[in-house]
């Protein structure tokens, strides 16, 4: 049986996009080869043992993870002998590994617990695992849904069917708890049979999360399918590719609002599977890695003076609800309706973004006026994150240049169309800007550095005559040699810079500029720490209309006339997945900025 083009694109966007997140945010091969390139010291005395089980690790990782692809694409082409249950069975015989292993691993663990082992303090950050929990607890939610579907389908679905929610259920719970009990590990005994058992925890879930993608794709592009007639677009034939049971279900509504609960929790499994998978990667690396003494410093996250970020973000949380209860019921009903919920949106997000963009060069700014020294300390969790959230912003990027190429080329252009055009500059704009200032800020060297090493960095930025005077002021606990203490010490430095720099040009006034910014360090984080909330919560805004199906690459249609249907439709669930996840690890990351300014 043939299948239509837009099922096998709804393939590729699983598949694409595990193989391009693994080899962009994870990089198995790369840093089997190179062993490990980012463990704090050099890896001179890792053996040939060690890195060829890394080599081989990985190698069965690509294999495990080509594998379930292939069993992925025959299920979705209808490949003869190959059904839903025989992918479930694999998916399911592979989670049995994985618990299989954790249960190994956990009651190892539990046996040597009087044992001081090392731990990665930068891996496994609380608010992650608190993240992944929220993630997870939605996903046995989805698990029971599954369960109660199938019990209604009971008569022409097979037993597999059943089976596979309740092992997925079960699987989630104890790798929550794996995860929460050792994220931070560094493993140093049985090293080559944790890489395996890792490496294959990674590709399990990428798996998982690759079968997610591709139901959830299915479901929108059958939906967009539906919708797109209303904007009068005849030509297209609509050809469902569905794989309902051929059976009746009781009672029928019930069965309906599963089958429409089911594909609204997908968007929160996709995310939890990305972010297990992340986070047994960097477990994976830290395997044999070795670590300095010495501990940075832990983060405390502080929630007062934010009230501004918050309350523009938050208005921007309930505006992006309303739009996206608009979009949803106003979009396929009518040629008209369809065309106001598109320019509705456009507004909106155009808005956003503009807010957005202009806070992220603010945040850009302040840490160009006030010089810090970057942490060029090493390690797996901060360059992960840093790779992925380049990688997946490629997504919004790729979309964002179809839509200018098909405005540019188009012959007829509809209203919408001078709102998607604005819409698609700052989409590109607003994600480099972000970027810059999310990988700038985790680089940063946290706020508890030493008050007196701080303040011989400011002295030393006015002229070498204040750097001498302040080594000849400062004591060896950071006091003045009259008692005071040293900020005081260094007020009277600074004022003697800023007169200095009064008789200077340009230069003079730069020195002034860093003296006052010293001066307003806790005006600064404020203002930082504002912009960080906002910019927190604006991606999560921007994170539930394409994840709940406010997809206006779909509806607009203008760039399924320059493109052609099927190319255009392979673009969009090759590049969608990439902007949905890139919302979500923006947000986490800028959690982690917050905690850290």
């Amino acid at each position: 049986m043939l299948t239509p083009p837009e099922t096998l694109s709804a393939f590729l966007a699983g598949g694409f996009l595990g193989c391009l997140c693994l080899l962009e945010g994870l990089g198995c091969l790369r840093i089997a080869a190179r062993g490990s390139p980012q463990a704090s010291g050099p890896r001179r005395g890792a053996s040939v043992p060690q890195k060829l089980a890394e080599t081989l690790s990985s190698q069965y990782g690509l294999n495990v993870f080509v594998a379930g692809l292939l069993f992925l694409l025959a299920w979705a082409v209808h490949a003869t002998g190959v059904g839903k249950s025989d992918l479930l069975c694999v998916l399911t015989a592979l989670m049995l590994l994985q618990l299989l292993w954790m249960l190994w691993y956990v009651g190892r663990s539990y046996m040597q617990r009087r044992l001081i082992r090392p731990k990665d303090t930068h891996a496994g950050a609380r608010w992650l695992r608190g993240s992944i929990t929220l993630f997870a607890f939605i996903t046995v939610i989805l698990g029971c849904l599954k369960v109660a579907y199938f019990i209604g389908f009971s008569e022409c679905l097979s037993a597999t069917e059943g089976v596979f929610p309740v092992t997925h259920a079960v699987h989630t719970l104890l790798q929550v708890y794996f995860l929460w009990g050792h994220a931070k590990d560094i493993i140093m005994s049985f090293k080559t049979l944790e890489r395996f058992g890792v490496i294959h925890s990674v590709f399990t879930n990428l798996l998982l999360w690759a079968n997610s993608v591709l139901n959830e794709s299915k479901h929108q592009l059958n939906e967009h399918k539906e919708r797109l007639i209303t904007l009068g677009f005849g030509n297209i034939t609509i050809v469902l590719d569905d794989h309902t049971p051929q059976c009746n279900c009781t009672p029928p509504a019930l069965c309906s609002a599963l089958s429409h609960g089911i594909y609204y929790l997908y968007p929160f499994n996709i995310e939890y599977q990305i972010l297990a998978s992340t986070m047994l990667y960097v477990l994976w690396k830290n395997i044999g890695r070795r670590v300095d003494s010495s501990q940075h410093q832990k983060m405390q996250c502080r929630f007062d003076g934010v009230l501004v970020g918050s309350v523009l973000g938050l208005t921007v949380l309930a505006a992006t609800i309303a739009v996206v209860v608009v979009y949803m019921i106003h979009i396929g009903r009518s040629k008209s309706k369809s065309e106001s919920a598109l320019i509705m949106f456009y507004l909106y997000a155009i808005t956003v973004l503009l807010l957005m963009g202009a806070a992220g060069l603010v945040g850009s700014w302040i840490y160009r006026v006030d010089e810090k020294s970057l942490d060029e300390s090493k390690n797996p969790a901060r360059k992960l994150d840093v790779d992925l959230l380049v990688a997946t912003a490629s997504g919004s990027w790729l979309l964002s240049w179809g839509s200018i190429l098909a405005i540019a080329c188009a012959e007829t252009r509809p209203p919408y169309t001078w709102y998607n055009l604005p819409y698609s500059v700052l989409v590109i704009v607003e994600k480099y800007v972000q970027n810059i200032f999310i990988i700038e800020s985790v680089h940063l060297e946290p706020e508890g550095v030493p008050e007196d090493v701080r303040t011989l960095r400011v002295v030393t930025v006015c002229s070498g005559e204040a750097a001498a005077l302040a080594a000849s002021t400062l004591g060896s606990q950071g006091m003045a040699q009259d008692g005071s203490p040293a900020v005081n010490g260094n007020l009277c430095l600074q004022q003697r810079c800023g007169k200095e720099d009064q008789e200077s040009g340009w230069e003079g006034a730069t020195g002034t500029t860093r003296c006052l910014d010293f001066l307003q360090g806790g005006m600064k984080r404020r203002l930082l720490r504002n912009i960080t909330a906002f910019l927190f919560l604006c991606n999560i805004s921007l994170w539930i209309p394409p994840a709940f199906g406010c997809r206006p690459e779909y509806d607009n249609g203008l760039e399924e006339i320059v493109f052609g249907f099927e190319p255009w439709i392979i673009v969009v669930n090759l590049a969608m997945p990439f902007s949905i996840f890139y919302r979500m690890h923006a947000a986490a990351a800028l959690f982690e900025v917050y905690c850290k300014i």
